[in-house]
């Protein structure tokens, strides 16, 4: 059974408070999708869950590249079946994979690193999650204010209300966060991961 296993590791984390237990609400949360296991404290300060769809995948990574607190790391590969009742107890390649991720993504800028047991289909999938990622990390605090109430269904008019600025206000806010660039990047990624994920059915 092909699966994601997402691995991240608190950075900085033995000069700072510890952010497991609020990370770990945030990414159990059913809105962002459903996990096989739900993300758990491994060890020390690191996480792991894992996961079935692209989309679901997508809606965790964001999350952790807008916080900027995390080394990630995701795997693709194979799980060991029947799933554990545990994270902590998962087994198979993909597990391996994560662990490999995250040790290489303390060495990358972008904090990020994808390995999989198809090398080529991970490089595309880590080339696209990069580039998503190089907007995500740039955008501003009214950037993702502008992001977040469009994300929920709002109108420009109406987010341009909520705010108290212009319509025209709006746009360039929405422009200068790189909104269309970001959604198209995630729906891109969200698809690759969903083409390795479904290939062995």
């Amino acid at each position: 059974m092909t699966s994601a296993v997402l691995t991240v590791d608190q950075r900085g984390s033995q000069a700072g408070p510890d952010l497991v237990p609020e990370v770990l609400h945030l990414l159990n949360d059913p809105g962002l999708g459903p996990t096989l296991l739900p993300f758990e404290r491994t060890a020390g300060d690191e996480v792991q869950g894992v996961l079935s769809d692209g989309r679901s995948v997508v809606a965790r990574l964001e999350l952790l590249l807008r916080d900027g607190a995390w080394n990630i790391g995701l795997g693709l590969g194979a799980v060991e079946l029947p799933l554990p009742s545990s994270t902590r107890a998962g087994r198979g390649e993909a597990f391996v994979l994560a662990r490999q991720a995250v040790g290489r993504a303390k060495q990358l800028a972008s904090r990020l690193c994808v390995v999989g047991a198809s090398a080529y289909r991970a490089e595309q999938i880590e080339t696209v999650a990069w580039l998503w990622a190089g907007v995500l990390t740039r955008r501003s605090d009214r950037g993702w204010e502008v992001a977040d109430l469009l994300a929920e269904g709002l109108t420009y008019a109406e987010t341009a209300s909520r705010l108290g600025i212009s319509q025209s206000a709006v746009s360039q806010r929405a422009q200068a966060a790189g909104l269309i660039e970001s959604d198209r990047a995630a729906r891109l990624l969200a698809d690759l991961l969903d083409e390795m994920l479904e290939e062995d059915g």
